[in-house]
């Protein structure tokens, strides 16, 4: 029998002295990354090496070995890693004393309280159980003998590699598979804020993918890179596991702070930069695989019909179609033609890249890469081709993400927007955001392009939608950061200077309509007329409608609903208004609807609350679901009462106690016929949605408002005492709240904005604190994104003026300091 040499200090041969030498490794603060991975994991083989022979010997069983497999085959063991063990074995010795060898060595591993992944077989029932199970097989694939009979080893590790490339054709898509359902599991790393650095895409698991189709000689992934990412991946798993003391992958947000320090990054953005730029690199890379695979695959499976079909032969090349000047199809991709040459023409990458995004095709490897390597600069400004083709590759749709991916991979969008290099792979620390800022960015563009027929000037919508968020780079106010550098973009694009001017309104301004319709009473004519005059055009009007609604929909299912774009419409239809030279007039009493009138007047004939609650469906847009039944915003809940102080804290307050979230909120005073009866009435029109379970019933709504109404039900109190029941989980500390007052937003009112984390009976507590003020509310208006609330409130002195500047600067920071 051939072994392996075993070579183990003292000190190291039993448990204790292998513990004490594991922890002097991992707060070496010297050695960390490749060489500390590679240490433990030699480290770990002597212990166990030392282990299996005294094993051995004790059992009286010759003929087998110990064998790393998955990562500790690879070497790659991290702090808390799982030991993946095989004991292998040629079946000469009885199963007792089989059972007696596992034992010596499974014991003392799990003594020392590590984590075992092990399993017994000989080299027939190894490749058998690899055969059925994809994940031994491709575990086996790195199999390292650890001691033991080196010849058997060799010998299964052979077979397994000659089953796998055998196999390849019936493996690779099983493989393929099961990272698509992981995938849709995990997410994709690059765009998470807690991902899991294994199990997302693009992580650990991906890399390792990788490595597998290569073993198959099928195809290669693009190593350019790749090593580096996996590294990245590796050392970040490492100081997780420091820090948390945890076999974790989960990178969650509270302890990215100190994986950062660990890995001695400035804070948690630099490290999610990093770790994003990794996982992009392991996911181009493995959708290039992946199309190869898929390439060959089908090659192989339409070759045997074409020799029965054509006979014996040679096979046909496919054809090449021209798409663009330069550049053609060939075998489902786009690549350079043959006579074209990158140097003399540094307007191909994009006209390459705007052919691949219009017919649906992915950029050939090997094309953008020697368009990186031989296409010179654009000339400043851009030739009216090159800028053309850019808006002709933002207006492609869905397809554009995959090319701008490619592009990005080789560093080609940096080189023709230098600007890009501060937004890419930029976290975005809100969970409203989906994207990245520069794959938001994208997105935006993507939903632009379906609003292009709505709008004069789609080339001005396009480009305004991929920079709209370019000053989230830098420091201060991204909107004006982004003004400057949409001014800069556009001149380098070459736009000439009014159509500039016009990109920098739309980045500037780019969250006007969105935060004036959501946080603005829009019957005021302050409202209108300040939007107006930022505006200026009917056609700059128009484009930043299309830019509000690309923007929210390429942000999160949070950021829009056919209830804002509702709210967004009416203010564009009013603006559009004062912009053709109407005057808007002073608002008339609101005009109850039926139902308002209906509840109204029963308030005001028992001299107590009224509730209707029911569901909603908004037709102001004219959208519709695939069944044709209007889209639901919500649950309705209109409350009408006779006006009454406390109305505000109490309402909310009763909603936080049945655990309904306050979506969006209307107070307003409803004007009756002067024969319904003398009196004032306040209806509430809120949309709500239940936190969990079901809808209360509105007959135990309205017994709690009344009761708090009249001061026996405390809802303060209340509420603090479930809180204290069910504290919130430890996570990220938020931001404290902050109060402003919005001058000259009103000619009626004064509006004060208030900014918090969300939670239940915040609109309860802002209330109460404008109740103490002792302000008169006349509207409320919540907008919800997220974990971020933004209450708009309309206060009044409570003889119906609006308060000086001192009175609202008072109240602001009373309602501030109440929230705190």
């Amino acid at each position: 029998m051939t072994s392996l040499e075993v070579t183990t200090d003292a000190e190291d041969s039993g448990p204790s002295g292998y513990a004490a030498a594991r922890l002097r490794l991992l707060t070496e603060k010297e050695r960390s990354g490749p060489p500390r991975r590679a240490a433990l994991a030699g480290l770990t083989d002597r212990w166990l090496a030392a282990l299996f022979t005294t094993a051995c010997e004790e059992a009286g069983v010759r003929g087998a070995a110990l064998v790393a497999v998955g990562g500790y085959g690879r070497g790659e063991l991290s702090p808390r890693s799982d030991l993946d063990l095989l004991l292998l074995h040629d079946g000469s010795a009885g199963s007792g004393a089989i059972a007696t060898l596992a034992d010596r060595i499974w014991y003392p591993v799990w003594d020392l309280g590590l984590a075992l992944d092990h399993s017994v077989r000989t080299p027939g029932e190894a490749r058998k159980t690899a055969g059925e199970d994809l994940k031994v097989q491709l575990g086996l694939l790195d199999a390292r003998p650890v001691a033991g009979d080196l010849g058997l080893v060799s010998a299964l590790r052979t077979t397994v590699l000659a089953d796998w490339r055998n196999q390849a054709t019936k493996r690779l898509p099983e493989l393929d598979e099961l990272c698509r359902e992981r995938a849709e599991r995990h997410g994709e790393l690059q765009f998470l804020l807690e991902p899991d650095l294994k199990e997302a895409r693009g992580g650990l698991r991906d890399a390792t993918a990788l490595r597998a189709v290569a073993a198959s000689w099928l195809a290669d992934a693009p190593r350019e890179g790749l090593a580096e990412a996996r590294r990245t991946l590796l050392d970040a798993r490492d100081a997780l596991h420091l820090v948390t003391g945890r076999a974790t992958d989960r990178l969650a947000l509270q302890e990215q702070d100190q994986v950062a320090a660990e890995l001695g990054l400035l804070d948690a953005d630099a490290l999610l930069r990093q770790v994003y730029e990794a996982a992009r690199t392991v996911s181009y890379a493995t959708d290039v695989t992946w199309r190869e695979v898929n390439r060959v695959l089908k090659a192989r499976s339409v070759r045997p019909r074409l020799r029965a079909m054509l006979g014996a032969g040679r096979r046909p090349e496919p054809e090449r179609t021209p798409l663009a000047e330069g550049v053609v199809e060939f075998d489902g991709e786009v690549v350079l033609a043959r006579t074209v040459k990158p140097e003399r023409d540094p307007v191909l990458p994009l006209r390459a890249a705007a052919a691949a995004a219009q017919n649906g095709l992915p950029l050939s490897l090997h094309a953008v890469r020697r368009l990186a390597a031989a296409t010179r600069p654009l000339p400043v400004p851009w030739p009216a081709e090159a800028r053309e083709e850019l808006v002709t590759l933002l207006g492609a749709g869905e397809s554009t993400v995959a090319v701008w991916e490619a592009l990005e991979a080789e560093g080609l969008i940096t080189r023709l927007l230098p600007d890009w290099e501060r937004v890419r792979c930029r976290p975005q620390r809100n969970a409203v955001h989906t994207w990245t800022v520069d794959r938001h960015l994208v997105e935006a563009a993507v939903k632009a392009s379906a609003l292009t027929r709505r709008v004069h000037r789609p080339d001005l919508l396009l480009v305004a939608a991929l920079l709209h968020d370019i000053g989230k780079g830098w420091p201060g106010d991204h909107s004006v950061a982004g003004e400057t550098i949409a001014k800069d973009v556009a001149t380098r694009i070459g736009f000439d200077r009014a159509d500039v001017a016009v990109i920098a309104t739309l980045v500037r301004h780019h969250l006007l309509l969105i935060e004036t319709a959501t946080r603005r009473d829009l019957d005021d004519p302050a409202t209108v007329a300040s939007v107006a005059a930022v505006v200026k055009s009917p056609g700059t009007l128009e484009l930043l409608h299309a830019l509000t609604e690309a923007d929210a929909l390429a942000t999160g299912p949070a950021a829009w609903s056919t209830w804002r774009g509702s709210l967004v419409t009416d203010l564009v239809k009013r603006v559009a208004g004062v912009l053709a030279g109407e005057t808007p007039e002073e608002p008339e009493p609101t005009a109850p609807s039926a139902e308002q009138e209906r509840l109204a007047v029963e308030a005001l004939r028992t001299g107590g609350p009224v509730l209707s609650l029911h569901a909603q469906a908004d037709h102001a847009q004219g959208e519709r679901e695939d069944d044709g039944e209007p889209e639901p915003v919500g649950v309705e809940l209109l409350i009408a009462l006779p006006d009454q102080p406390r109305v505000l804290p109490a309402a909310a307050g009763v909603l936080a106690l049945h655990r309904l979230t306050v979506r969006a909120a209307d107070l307003s005073a409803v004007e009756l016929p002067s024969e319904v009866g003398p009196g004032s009435v306040l209806v509430l029109n809120w949309r709500v949605a239940a936190a969990f379970g079901s809808l209360p019933q509105a007959a135990r709504l309205r017994a709690d408002l009344v009761r708090a109404l009249d001061g026996s039900l405390d809802i303060a109190s209340r509420l603090a005492e479930r809180e204290a029941a069910y504290p919130r989980r430890r996570g990220v500390q938020a931001p404290p709240p902050r109060v402003t007052v919005a001058s000259a937003a009103s000619r009626h009112a004064t509006v004060i904005e208030v900014r918090a984390q969300d939670a239940p009976g915040l609109l309860h507590r802002i209330g109460h604190a404008l109740e103490t003020a002792g302000v008169r509310v006349r509207s409320a208006h919540v907008s919800t994104l997220g974990a971020n609330a933004v209450d708009t409130v309309y206060i009044t002195a409570a003889d119906g003026s609006m308060l000086s500047d001192a009175s609202a600067a008072d109240v602001a920071r009373e309602v501030e300091q109440a929230l705190r």
